[in-house]
């Protein structure tokens, strides 16, 4: 064969070969989308359409993003994608990960690496464009318990919902598990587990390891936020705390639970009250669930009470936390340092265990559920929250929904529709003769993109508390006329980036306001200018510009 034969052949090749991949010449891309979104519905469960999803993503990704953004803004009946990429589905991903496995997705920094995490992160391909990391070390992920490495699909949902939701670009996504070993048994044993087979760290071990990472990550990635994502309850404070003035981050479970919750309960409480006559001082509120999560949102909760003009101590005073012990008082033998915040020391008879007992000696207006215990909520506890209340409220907040402490048609039914009512995870809309009763979702999705696009936006330090807080109220007053009307305690979820754009500016203020910002001229300009300005910078996947 002679040179100029083999030229042609390969570029005959070359040519198949890139003919081969070039659609057919009546290709649209309408029908193209209806495509996939058929593909999709095909499958015959909601993890092989997480899988679907997934490949989708990766051959191409501006349509994926195309898909969810749309998917977004439909119906609460018609929006499918969402609880498959994120609750409840993502759970059933992280738990069978191992198996599902096809290509990386994102950045495992493990335990064997300690030394040179640097250089780890330094192979993550769009190391100048990275500015938001979603990290977990899938000790605690959602009520599943130590998934280990199979948590990462978690950081990967989470991001998703921030381009879709806030508008960060893909590129500048970066979700990251830290493969430190598990203490799951089941997973230690499995042939396909993906991740180091030993046990988790000692706390010692633990700490130099988060020490090297999270100064690595400050050095790697000068610009990135980081958002701490179910780490074991213990880890999620001590962490928090850590890192909080020394790093640009915040915890999702902690600081993210409780403002999207403080906003649910802003409008709930103002809707008990116009039917009680109650002064908004005077709520009390119960929680089921005393770990990160729990005392996260307990905590927040104390800016309401601030709001109506108690103290911190008056605050503490309404607010009452229960465990699988019971409820929590001061004077329990071996009482975990998170649980003492809001321990009671005004309760000196034999412990209360039965939540209905514990419900009629505290007479609460809200009962938050945070345990993780399916149907904790049982028609007894909801009777005895209807008896004290003329609108009880009532948010089982533990994800996924098999988890739920109790499901909104049985809340709906035993309170004769009388529940305000909020849920971590979806339940679609009830109808009794003529009307429709429309659930609130207290999801972080609610309050994570907005916080981390104004961090972004305003260059911000650090994420201070009065961030965290301002996101809630933005939320919060982010109901339209028609939401009101329907009572509702959330805005509904097919306006999510004006209520992303409109937190974001709350948060940007929120760090102009205590001196943490980065950009001076963003502080001289006018709320509409801002605002303006924060949509602008959204990224669309069809496409716009965006600087992220």
């Amino acid at each position: 064969m002679t040179a100029q034969v083999s030229v042609n052949v390969a570029r005959n090749a070359t040519a198949t070969k890139l003919l081969a991949k070039v659609p057919p010449p009546a290709f649209s891309q309408a029908t193209h989308r209806s495509r996939c979104l058929a593909q999709l519905r095909s499958k015959h469960n909601n993890l092989e359409k997480y899988i679907y999803l997934n490949g989708l993503k990766d051959r191409d990704p501006s349509l994926f993003y195309t898909l969810l953004y749309d998917n977004m803004r439909e119906s609460i009946s018609s929006r499918e994608m969402v609880p498959i990429l994120y609750t409840p589905t993502v759970g059933d991903a992280c738990t069978n990960y191992s198996h599902i496995w096809r290509r990386p997705e994102g950045m495992y920094v493990s335990i064997g690496e300690k030394g040179r995490i640097r250089e780890v992160l330094a192979t993550w391909p769009n190391v100048r464009e990275a500015r938001i990391a979603v990290v977990t070390d899938g000790s605690r992920i959602l009520g599943l318990g130590d998934l280990g490495a199979n948590g990462l699909p978690i950081a990967v949902g989470k991001l998703d919902l921030y381009i879709a939701g806030a508008g960060i670009r893909p590129s500048s996504a970066v979700p990251i598990c830290l493969d430190l070993g598990t203490s799951t048994e089941k997973y230690l044993n499995d042939p396909l587990y993906i991740g180091v087979r030993r046990p988790r760290p000692s706390p010692e071990e633990m700490d130099e390891f988060m020490d090297e990472f999270m100064a690595a990550m400050k050095e790697t990635f000068p610009n990135l936020l980081v958002q701490f994502e179910d780490f074991s309850t213990d880890n999620a404070f001590k962490y928090l705390s850590r890192f909080r003035l020394k790093y640009r981050c915040f915890n999702d479970d902690v600081q993210g639970t409780g403002a999207v919750v403080l906003s649910g309960f802003l409008n709930a409480a103002h809707l008990a009250s116009e039917a009680s006559g109650r002064p908004l001082a005077e709520h009390r509120i119960l929680f089921l669930g005393a770990g990160s999560a729990g005392i996260g949102v307990a905590k927040q909760l104390l800016s309401f009470f601030r709001f109506q003009g108690l103290s911190e101590a008056e605050a503490t005073k309404q607010i009452w936390t229960v465990d699988s012990k019971g409820l929590i008082t001061a004077g329990r033998p071996g009482l975990q340092e998170h649980k003492k915040f809001f321990a009671r020391t005004d309760y000196q008879g034999p412990p209360l265990t039965n939540l209905v007992d514990i419900i009629n000696h505290v007479r609460p207006t809200a009962l938050f559920g945070l345990s993780t215990i399916r149907n904790a909520f049982t028609k007894e506890v909801v009777d005895a929250m209807a008896m004290h209340n003329t609108r009880p409220i009532v948010f089982p907040l533990s994800n996924p929904v098999s988890l739920s402490e109790v499901d909104y048609e049985d809340a709906i039914n035993w309170t004769n529709g009388n529940v305000i009512f909020a849920s971590g995870s979806p339940y679609q809309p009830i109808s009794r003769g003529e009307k429709t009763f429309e659930p609130g979702q207290g999801n972080n999705m609610y309050i994570f993109p907005g916080l981390g696009l104004g961090a972004l936006l305003s260059k911000a330090s650090r994420v201070t508390d009065s961030m965290v807080e301002q996101a809630s109220v933005a939320l919060a007053g982010s109901l339209d006329a028609n939401e009101r009307a329907a009572g509702l305690v959330y805005p509904r979820l097919d306006r999510i980036r004006d209520i992303s754009a409109k937190i974001a500016l709350a948060v940007v203020r929120a760090a102009q306001n205590a001196s943490v910002d980065g950009v001076p001229a963003l502080r001289h300009v006018t709320d509409n200018t801002l605002l303006t300005y924060i949509k602008e910078q959204m990224w669309d996947p069809r496409p716009v510009k965006s600087h992220f």
